[in-house]
């Protein structure tokens, strides 16, 4: 299934009473902060965009009642939940835990980084990036919400409550070490799209989420493109495995070769990664964001209801590894 059918399956789930069409001149993140909370203000968009970022890395752990919606019943897994794409399964949790030396420091290879180093699960479900604000949880979650929510139009980003996007002008850069194929993306954009609809946004936006997350950053070799406007036209595929799609306009002497990252960690790799490689370890320094996405599909009947499942199995121990 390709990402098209899947997002288009995720949307038929949204229907609530903020389903209605949105007018064209308005961005899905004013609309739905006006919506949901009344007032459009940076603050309140900054509150929407938590709601929305917390619950597609966790998974469920909330329902807004605000009088006169009803939001539908979406079951969100998470991203950090392990689950299945296109009847495969995925774990994303070792790019996340240090367990894959994955993330980018600016040498020949990646490093491990624990971003799940502030808290774990527990402030994300009160509504909080991380317990403290200098964690790389803290600009990993923070980073996320800038993101997305220059993506999605917020008009007061970048006045008091809600910053601009701080985060690494390049996807490729900050993933070019995770050798993420098809099913890694879509899984992830599907969680993304469940978390949307999970709070009543009308099948048309969840719809159009999905395909600025394909077009933008799920095919390889894909040429610069400007996704933040301060920053530029930049490299920006993040499904860069050979099994990925090729962009139609292939730039592939831009990008250098896929290579799978070492296991840093073979109890937090769970089976992921190339154990035959010699990984480095660095879990102190602060990262910018990591944002994904892909173009494969979503299959909503294969989100089961979320446990915060990898989040219990590990126990107390394992807790402060997981958003």
């Amino acid at each position: 299934m390709r990402t098209s059918a899947a997002v288009a399956a995720v949307a038929a789930l949204a229907g609530s009473a903020l389903a209605q069409m949105r007018p064209a001149n308005t961005s899905i993140c004013d609309y739905y902060t006006t919506a949901l909370l009344k007032h459009n203000t940076a603050e309140n968009q900054a509150t929407v965009l938590t709601l929305v970022v917390n619950t597609a890395v966790i998974g469920n752990y909330t329902k807004p009642k605000i009088p006169g919606i009803t939001f539908p019943d979406v079951k969100v897994t998470g991203i950090l939940n392990n689950g299945t794409y296109n009847g495969t399964a995925v774990n994303l949790l070792p790019y996340f835990d240090g367990g894959l030396a994955s993330s980018n420091r600016g040498g020949m290879a990646g490093v491990a980084v624990n971003f799940l180093d502030d808290g774990g699960a527990a402030p994300l479900m009160q509504n909080m990036p991380a317990n403290g604000n200098s964690s790389n949880q803290y600009f990993l979650l923070t980073h996320l919400y800038q993101f997305f929510g220059s993506l999605l139009g917020c008009s007061e980003q970048g006045m008091p409550g809600f910053s601009s996007y701080q985060g690494d002008a390049s996807m490729y850069q900050v993933h070019k070490f995770m050798d993420l194929g098809p099913n890694d993306m879509g899984y992830f954009i599907e969680q993304v799209g469940l978390s949307a609809a999970s709070f009543g946004v009308a099948d048309a936006d969840v719809t159009a989420v999905g395909k600025a997350l394909t077009t933008l950053f799920d095919y390889k070799c894909e040429p610069a493109e400007t996704v933040i406007k301060a920053q530029g036209p930049q490299l920006q595929s993040i499904c860069i495995a050979d099994q990925c799609p090729l962009s139609p306009n292939a730039t592939c002497s831009a990008y250098q070769p896929a290579i799978e990252p070492g296991v840093a960690n073979s109890t937090l790799a769970m089976g992921e990664g190339n154990s035959s490689s010699t990984a480095t370890m660095s879990y102190n320094s602060a990262m910018p964001s990591a944002t994904s996405s892909q173009p494969a599909s979503i299959s909503t009947a294969a989100a089961p209801a979320n446990k915060v499942g990898v989040l219990a199995a590990g126990g107390l121990a394992a807790a402060a590894f997981f958003l």
